[in-house]
């Protein structure tokens, strides 16, 4: 399993998020793309980047906009991203999920 994994529920239709595209990157002085992936039927990326991240600053972009014209919905924010911090530890997971609808969306760190 990657170190970084995420779910996204779209909750305006009660199902998860399929074929939304993802973006990983490190963002330090300079911003470098670590790994792109799309959700799969489930609303799933299992195998975003590699197994081990070094330490530091870690962004998640979500492609929202596509994923509205694809479902026939209009949504407030075109992208949403999310910046978290990575310990570096060995064999340590980050689950970063994503509940969206079309005004509002959260976030947490799941298992």
């Amino acid at each position: 399993m990657s170190t970084i994994t995420t779910h996204i529920l779209d909750s305006a239709l009660g199902k998860p998020a399929a074929g939304v595209e993802v973006r990983l990157e490190q963002v330090g002085p300079e911003v470098r793309v670590v790994a792109e992936g799309k959700t799969d039927d489930d609303g799933r990326i299992k195998d975003l980047g590699p197994e081990g991240l070094e330490a530091g600053n870690y962004r998640l972009t979500f492609d929202i906009e596509s994923y509205a014209a694809a479902t026939n919905q209009t949504y407030f924010y075109p992208t949403v991203s999310i910046t978290f911090k990575v310990a570096g530890q060995a064999g340590e997971h980050y689950h970063v999920p994503l509940l969206m609808s079309p005004f509002a969306y959260s976030t947490y760190r799941g298992s």
